[in-house]
């Protein structure tokens, strides 16, 4: 089977992959990061402290700063290794490049400012050895819920369901299934020749590298179901530690990009509701308030409770301000 890839024709390719360069059990989780090195030994002090039994490498990529050798360190089954971001400047091609350098025989995402629960891979891999038994393969995903940690606070996120479909994913962002915690097989990640469900490397066409984390849990679903565990085993920073929390030209510049590759997403009308509405509160805050009216109302033409579009028109209006909201939301653990 072939290569899924998803980079801008001018990214580098990857190093092919070879039986003999994986590791049989190892884990490899990717963490990318810019200019954040405190933020990462915290990561990385969370990974090492896993109660999974088996190996794991901490593979840190350094995306647009250099690297900090101070971050290697070993120790019984644990082990850093620091590469730089060779592929397209920003998150995703800084996942790519970690994924590519990886040596694991399983792949998992942990971004700079989060860090892991204990149990966090131990609970993952329990559940993909169940789906195994009851299937005959290990599932390509499986995901964790979350916990969101807003300047002290923290909120946990929960799914309600062990298993993520498609139709969950154009519904709803699904935001407990946050990148740092998803676990893919590597196959499903770069393929092989057994892999049935292959998912691909991380879009780095998205504007921004943001949604890339939804684009490719709906790539995953289409594969095949979604193992979730739900549990909050994420710790998730939100806040002025993220670099994205107010970037509305690229979020919503992404959020066309996801109704263009999806159209899943179009035909769900309480979904695409959602992503109007999103779509309306950004054009809002930039601020363009015509263009957020126009979208509130397509929000509510399809969803009349599409409270996004209610919040839209009164951040369009000068009612409240985008950043009141966002701080209000933030507070129990959600997102506009």
């Amino acid at each position: 089977m072939t290569e899924t890839v998803h980079r801008p024709p001018d990214a580098p390719e990857p190093a092919p992959v070879s039986e003999h360069d994986v590791v049989p059990g190892l884990v490899s989780v990717v963490i990318p990061t810019r200019d954040r090195v405190e933020l990462v030994r915290r990561a990385i002090a969370s990974v090492f402290s896993q109660d999974h039994p088996g190996d794991i490498e901490v593979v840190v990529v350094f995306d647009q700063s250099p690297p900090d050798v101070s971050l290697l360190r070993a120790a019984p089954g644990r082990s850093v290794r620091i590469v730089t971001n060779t592929r397209t400047p920003g998150l995703a091609g800084a996942r790519n490049s970690g994924i590519v350098a990886s040596r694991g025989e399983w792949v998992a995402f942990c971004d700079d400012d989060d860090h892991w629960r204990a149990s966090k891979l131990s609970s993952q891999f329990d559940a993909a050895r169940t789906e195994e038994a009851r299937t005959g393969a290990f599932p390509p995903l499986v995901t964790t819920s979350m916990a969101v940690d807003f300047d002290g606070t923290v909120t946990d996120r929960t799914a309600g369901t062990d298993r993520v479909g498609v139709s969950h994913l154009t519904r709803s962002r699904m935001a407990m299934l946050h990148s740092s915690s998803l676990l893919f097989t590597r196959a499903a990640l770069l393929g092989s020749e057994d892999c049935a469900a292959v998912v691909g490397l991380v879009n780095e066409e998205i504007p921004g590298s943001q949604n890339e984390d939804w684009d490719i849990l709906l790539r995953a679903a289409k594969a095949r179901d979604i193992v979730h565990v739900d549990e909050p085993l994420v710790v998730v920073q939100w806040g002025a530690a993220s670099f994205f929390t107010r970037s509305w030209d690229t979020k919503i510049s992404s959020l066309h990009w996801m109704l263009e590759a999806h159209p899943e997403i179009v035909a769900d009308r309480k979904g695409v509701s959602r992503v109007y509405g999103q779509v309306a509160f950004g054009e809002a805050s930039r601020p363009h308030r015509r263009a957020a009216v126009r979208w509130a109302f397509a929000a509510l033409a399809r969803n009349p409770l599409q409270w996004r579009a209610l919040v839209a028109l009164a951040v369009a209006a000068g009612v409240v301000s985008p950043a009141f909201v966002l701080d209000t939301l933030h507070r129990f653990g959600r997102g506009v």
